[in-house]
């Protein structure tokens, strides 16, 4: 029986730049970093207060699960910054914006009342875009 999920993939299109956004703009905190044989990074974050479940910044290259097409396909999403992938909830969304404003994180929208809370949608920089809620 399944327990629980462990692990989710972001794709990003660097991941020496996704660990320091993810890291000094979002405040997670690294789980994993090595490199596998075959040049393979293995490289995993977390939000501060989530460490059971580990984010894996997964940049497409044609090895393990991609072929040279495939990876090509989804850098092309990446490249345009179309690729969403999450909601990451806060307490406070206006104070969250606020400080990722101040660390240069870029929106594409600020705050606002929605039906289901208070949203902001922000890019990652690594072709990513997310929803900020505060429900």
């Amino acid at each position: 029986m399944i327990r629980r999920l462990s692990h989710a993939t972001i794709y990003v299109l660097d991941q020496d730049k996704a660990l320091e956004v993810y890291t000094n703009k979002l405040g997670f905190e690294v789980r994993t970093d090595f490199t596998m044989d075959g040049g393979f990074r293995w490289l995993t974050v977390s939000p501060k207060d989530q460490p059971d479940l580990e984010i894996t910044l997964y940049e497409p290259k044609p090895y393990g699960m991609f072929d040279e097409t495939t990876a090509g396909q989804i850098r092309a999403v990446l490249e345009k910054g179309l690729m969403s992938s999450g909601v990451f909830e806060t307490d406070d969304c206006q104070a969250t914006y606020e400080e990722m404003k101040r660390k240069g994180v870029e929106f594409i929208s600020p705050p606002q009342k929605q039906p289901y809370g208070v949203e902001a949608l922000f890019k990652d920089g690594c072709g990513n875009w997310f929803s900020l809620t505060q429900h």
